[in-house]
């Protein structure tokens, strides 16, 4: 299976859920984005990490692994998102020492976060994109959803093509923990 590059695009608050945030990532060269949410902490490694000019007192976790890792001559070759399950997604960091490649499992999350620090690529597979993926298109309506903060929106009760549509909805607003939802909703139905 080819591998497929993915850059990130954002990290967003969730209005949904509290203490949660979005994270958008892009297909390169394509149309079709990757929101997976996130908790708190690792929100914010990563958007210390995306800001260059922020340096924290002492260093995060993140931090503490790079520089232990440079320390060892250990280099993240490349992040790998390869599957998801349950909404859950599933990462390994390809990581190298003298010539050796080791594969290690890894919450997603921390995975973007430390390739970032190591400025290294992150990729998925085309099944994964195809799975929690999502296109944004243009000419979508907000009229079509209803407040994605009302407790009684059912998702269950929509079609296939209304979810969809929700989805673009949702992205467009850059409520990507909604998107996700929904995602996940489309694909119990598919099962």
């Amino acid at each position: 299976m080819s591998l497929i590059r993915l850059t990130i695009d954002r990290i967003s608050y969730s209005q949904n859920t509290n203490g949660a945030y979005a994270l958008l990532l892009n297909e390169k060269g394509g149309e079709r984005k990757l929101p997976i949410v996130i908790g708190g902490f690792e929100a914010q490694s990563i958007a210390v990490a995306l800001e260059k000019e922020i340096k924290p007192p002492r260093p995060l976790t993140h931090d503490l692994f790079k520089n232990f890792s440079d320390c060892f001559e250990i280099n993240l070759k490349q992040v790998i998102i390869h599957k998801i399950v349950d909404g859950v997604f599933f990462s390994s960091l390809i990581c190298v020492r003298d010539k050796i490649e080791e594969i290690i499992d890894s919450r997603t999350s921390d995975a973007i976060a430390l390739a970032i620090r190591f400025n290294s690529p992150i990729f998925t597979y085309e099944s994964v994109l195809e799975t929690a993926g999502i296109v944004l298109k243009s000419n979508t309506k907000k009229s079509f959803i209803k407040s994605s903060k009302s407790e009684n929106f059912e998702f269950n009760k929509m079609s296939k093509n209304q979810i969809k549509k929700a989805i673009e909805i949702a992205v467009k607003n850059e409520d990507y923990e909604l998107a996700a939802k929904l995602r996940d909703e489309i694909n119990k139905k598919n099962e």
